[in-house]
């Protein structure tokens, strides 16, 4: 009988184990990014990427992400439709990467009429094998940007200061001359005018459509897609070091959009909001200490926390302003614990304005926290200090009772009664209690007074 019965539970366990099994295929093809996968197609394809913000950790991402999608369509070409002020020089040196070393031809193409490509963009526009620009657009401004200093900080001294400039001059040389090496060397690989691109670099020029082509900047001007696609057709390319021929006629056009996480990538990365998931991060576990076992602000803090160093990972960021920041913090949390009627709390606002400042250590457009939101943070967290400071100041003033006489006032719980006299629930204790009242067991009541170890009470009327 007992062996039946343990045979009788296989088919239940294999019913479970089969819909654990159709519970995790479901997760899997809920969550997998359809869009990267390769599926059989008859005709060619022009993969088409629309980038139109600054270049940053999650363009790149999209941009590499697009290639291997294009390839794995066996896409005849890649177009990256573009329209950027810039960003950030890590990221762009990825693309560039990504695109030199892509196994199919690539389009940038500036558009729609009224779009840009300044500075990153550029560089960007110099690297495609094929450079085209819709009419009504301009391209250049490629100077690179302040990146590693400490914008903000004190001035020196008078007898350091030809020094200090002499430093920022030699490394502003630097900087300025690895990127012109850098959009030479593209122009050279691409065959384009490399004499305007040190001007772009040096003199921050920046060009109309029409005089890019006539500069021979760039191959195409088109007004769309499908008149580029006609442009283009039968050009010769250099792709991984060998020619190909560009067969763009009756190509069909196939949209590749960002999924979810690459999205979320762009949304961490966004200066302001990893700012805010850092704070987030440090109040939430500050609060968990101070009111242990409550579990929800630590869970979401440590979340947040880690979230925006990742963020900070693929950032520029200064790590003194970093350190100011979590220092202000500190100190704004300690005036709470040990009081210091505004020494600490002041002190750490200070550090905390000025690391904000300092964080984000490039210019770049784009990757920079207002400053609106460094101010608003910066009076949330004063007016946080001042109400420590004011709480500190009545405590000090507030006459200390202490003994029985700090029962008077107190409210409790009445557990049970016997003959007039009552136990009450007081603080977690119970006393013997008595009132001119009667009064019912789980009534709430008030202490008035105290003889010795027996306390008057007053029944709460609500």
């Amino acid at each position: 009988m007992k062996r039946k019965i343990a045979m009788s539970q296989y088919p239940r366990t294999l019913l479970r184990l089969g819909s654990l099994a159709c519970l995790i295929t479901a997760l899997f093809l809920l969550f997998t990014p359809w869009q990267g996968i390769a599926s059989p197609k008859t005709d060619k394809t022009a993969v088409i990427l629309d980038v139109n913000s600054a270049i940053g950790p999650a363009t790149a991402e999209y941009i590499r992400r697009g290639i291997d999608y294009s390839a794995k369509q066996d896409a005849a070409l890649m177009i990256i439709q573009l329209d950027t002020p810039g960003g950030l020089d890590k990221a762009m040196r990825e693309i560039i990467k990504n695109i030199i070393n892509a196994p199919l031809p690539i389009v940038t193409y500036v558009a729609p009429s009224g779009a840009h490509a300044a500075s990153a963009g550029t560089y960007i526009l110099y690297a495609s094998q094929i450079a085209a620009m819709a009419p009504g657009t301009n391209l250049g401004a490629a100077t690179p940007v302040q990146m590693g200093g400490m914008p903000g900080t004190p001035a020196p001294e008078a007898e350091d200061k030809q020094k200090t400039d002499s430093n920022q001059e030699a490394m502003s040389n630097k900087v300025r001359n690895d990127a012109l090496a850098y959009i030479t060397s593209l122009a050279e690989m691409r065959g384009r005018n490399a004499e305007w691109a040190r001007e772009a670099v040096l003199d921050g020029a920046s060009i109309s459509a029409e005089q890019a082509l006539k500069l021979k900047v760039i191959d195409v001007i088109a007004p769309d897609i499908k008149q580029l696609l006609s442009e283009i057709n039968g050009r010769q390319v250099d792709v991984q070091g060998q020619a190909r021929t560009i067969a763009s006629q009756g190509l069909v056009l196939d949209q590749y959009k960002p999924d979810w996480r690459i999205k979320f990538l762009a949304v961490i990365t966004s200066p302001t909001v990893a700012y805010m998931l850092l704070l987030l991060g440090i109040y939430g576990i500050f609060f968990e200490f101070l009111n242990p076992g409550f579990v929800l602000p630590g869970v979401v803090g440590a979340i947040a926390i880690l979230i925006a160093l990742y963020a900070f990972h693929l950032l520029p960021i200064n790590y003194v302003g970093l350190g100011l920041i979590i220092l202000g913090i500190i100190f704004m949390v300690a005036e709470a614990l040990v009081p210091s009627f505004g020494a600490l709390g002041f002190g750490g606002i200070i550090a905390f304005l000025v690391g904000s400042i300092l964080l984000i250590d490039t210019t770049a457009p784009g990757f920079g926290i207002p400053l609106s939101a460094i101010i608003a943070m910066a009076v949330i967290n004063g007016l946080f200090v001042i109400f420590i400071v004011g709480m500190a100041i009545r405590a000090r003033r507030r006459p200390v009772v202490t003994g029985f006489e700090a029962l008077i006032g107190c409210q409790g719980r009445v557990m049970n009664s016997d003959d007039g006299h009552y136990r009450v629930m007081l603080n977690g204790e119970l006393w013997l209690c008595h009132s001119e009242y009667e009064l019912s067991t789980n009534q709430l009541v008030e202490v008035i007074s105290v003889d010795g170890l027996t306390l008057t009470v007053i029944p709460i009327v609500k």
